[in-house]
């Protein structure tokens, strides 16, 4: 009798929302490969026999990866990580054991959701929902004057994909003058294309502050209490791209003391954010709880993106430019 050979197995992670499991993309993979679905994390499941799986699909930086983890994983070879990054990856363990890591560059679901929050945010807190959501829910009828976007001029840090669809939004939907700062000091290339100020200047003159930069040790702590303290007064800032990125205790201060009137936050530089934070108290933020991605498309998306990255690796052509180029 001829044995059938055994599929490789492909483990997805942190699945917490239920809708990669459901997504209908895993019939084109199942006559290549097992699956199996672990919803907690992995950490928490001691007993688990992983020594089987050669492939895992890792949900954003829900798990830390690490060389305990990758321990207990003696057959992975590839990590399909949803996203375009891998901060909570050890790519030094990796590395050494011959990990390879896809990542999800080519997801298009976030340059959606992620400004329409930044959008919804902006909203709020110049009209003031924060306060009088705390004064109705009070019993109590508040005399509140908001500002409208139109005319205002909004500050992005950092104009990649998610600032450029965020500036291009304010702009035509709103009416608002857009100017903008990156980390490599470009400039305004093309015709239409948004003005480039030096930091202190963005920060000095702008009605609304958004932030979005990658994390890296150069953008972490990049709004300390020296920047908070020269922007505008009655100003805004905004944050939907990562805590880290602003000194969390100087800001209580800034928004406590001025000069800042609100802030919108949907990251943090610890998360879950601690119940003890002072930033749940304060009347005048808006606080979300890293939502600006959990959408149903992105999850759709993600499914559909590791799907396809592991038939192709499969069949020997994943494309290069897919892998993360440090561990390959």
């Amino acid at each position: 009798m001829i044995l059938e050979a055994m599929k490789p197995l492909l483990l997805i992670l942190d699945d917490w929302e239920g809708l990669i499991v459901a997504s209908s993309t895993w019939g084109r993979l199942r006559e290549l490969a097992d699956i199996k679905f672990l919803p907690v994390r992995i950490g928490t499941v001691l007993d688990e026999d992983l020594s089987k799986v050669n492939f895992l699909m890792a949900i954003r930086e829900r798990t830390a990866l690490t060389e305990q983890v990758f321990a207990r994983l003696p057959q992975l070879k590839l990590i399909l990580q949803t996203g375009g990054h891998a901060y909570h990856i050890d790519q030094q363990a990796a590395q050494k054991r011959g990990i390879a890591i896809a990542l999800g560059r080519r997801i298009k679901a976030p340059l959606a959701s992620v400004p329409e929050l930044t959008m919804a945010m902006m909203l709020g807190l110049m009209h003031l929902m924060p306060q009088a959501q705390l004064a109705i829910r009070a019993g109590e009828w508040p005399l509140l004057t908001g500002r409208t976007l139109k005319g205002r001029r909004l500050g992005i840090l950092g104009l990649g994909r998610h600032g450029r669809n965020v500036a291009h939004i304010a702009k035509a939907a709103f009416g608002m003058e857009v100017v903008a700062w990156d980390r490599q000091g470009g400039k305004a290339t093309e015709p239409g294309d948004f003005p480039r100020l030096p930091l202190d200047e963005l920060l000095r003159t702008s009605d609304i502050v958004s932030i979005h930069l990658r994390l890296s040790p150069e953008s972490t702590g990049l709004l300390n209490a020296d920047n908070l303290q020269i922007m505008k007064p009655g100003s805004v800032l905004i944050n939907t791209s990562r805590g880290a990125i602003i000194d969390e205790e100087a800001l209580i201060g800034a928004l406590t003391n001025g000069p800042i009137a609100g802030a919108g936050l949907d990251v943090f530089t610890h998360e879950p954010l601690s119940p003890e934070s002072p930033l749940r108290l304060l009347n005048n933020v808006m606080l979300t709880p890293h939502i600006g991605w959990t959408v149903e498309e992105v999850f759709a998306e993600f499914a559909e993106i590791a799907c396809t990255q592991l038939i192709q690796y499969l069949e020997g052509n994943l494309p290069a430019s897919e892998l993360l180029a440090s561990v390959v």
